[in-house]
């Protein structure tokens, strides 16, 4: 995907690749292949609207945008293109926004809502990636200040701040809680149930684990879905190390199940850190 970047999309060091995705692999794959040739991506949030995404577009000034055809919640499905085509429309700052190109993940599960034709800036992924077979992309060696995202604040309060942090300063400090906080090893099982559309994602989804050489668990879905025993119930799947959850998740299972009887249900004697 590095490659794929730098080839079809000339994205270089130093420019910012914006991703609008929700909880998909793939999401994971931009991130990271974004860091490993120098460009800064930003993660925008999946549920966010065409106007909370524009704001964002017109702060980065992004050089591509990755997206995804849909996003999959119970009951419900969010169409990512018409919300992206949306936003481009209604940016201020960018010039020629509506002109940006836009890699998109094609979601096998609801076809229907493939973007085959919707606009000539949309290239698909899957087919991209399968059309030749692309070399590695090296690593760029970089100063250990550049910058490695741009995140941004929710904006509930006011204008979304766009927060910078650098490659070194964060791959150190993951690094460091990974093993001094949650004690994660080489092979264990970290989970994070949030998104990497906010920072915990960013760190204990994504490079958090990865630093540690660990195994971290994507989970797109909500924690009461089908019940609240969902979390305990991938705890015992994947035999989860370390569990880090935000404390609104917890109040949300607790409402459903206050006294725990669904995760009675489920082995978690493997979980040591919550």
């Amino acid at each position: 995907m590095a490659t794929m970047l730098k080839d079809k999309f000339k994205v270089k060091k130093g420019d910012r690749v914006l991703i609008y995705m929700p909880m998909v692999p793939q999401a994971a794959f931009a991130m990271l292949a974004c860091a490993r040739i120098g460009a800064i991506h930003s993660v925008v949030f999946g549920g966010f609207a065409a106007k909370e995404l524009a704001s964002r577009v017109d702060d980065c000034l992004p050089k591509l945008i990755i997206t995804c055809s849909v996003g999959l919640e119970p009951n419900k499905v969010i169409q990512y293109t018409p919300i992206v085509d949306e936003a481009l429309k209604i940016c201020t700052v960018m010039k020629n926004a509506t002109s940006l190109p836009r890699l998109i993940f094609q979601r096998k599960e609801k076809p229907e809502y493939f973007a085959n034709s919707l606009s000539k800036h949309y290239i698909d992924y899957e087919r991209l990636r399968d059309s030749k077979k692309w070399a590695e992309a090296p690593c760029v060696s970089l100063p250990t200040n550049h910058e490695l995202y741009i995140l941004y604040t929710s904006g509930t309060t006011g204008t979304p701040k766009g927060i910078v942090r650098g490659q070194g300063d964060t791959c150190v400090g993951l690094s460091y809680s990974m093993k001094n906080i949650f004690d994660i090893r080489t092979g264990d099982v970290h989970f994070a149930a949030s998104d990497i559309g906010w920072v915990v994602g960013h760190s204990y989804i994504v490079y958090g684990p990865l630093i540690a050489c660990a195994k971290t668990v994507f989970f797109e879905g909500k924690p009461i879905v089908p019940d609240a025993g969902i979390i305990w119930k991938i705890c015992q799947e994947y035999k989860v190390k370390s569990l880090y959850m935000a404390p609104t998740g917890v109040r949300v299972i607790k409402k459903e199940d206050y006294d725990g009887e669904l995760m009675k249900k489920y082995n978690t004697s493997s979980v040591k850190i919550f």
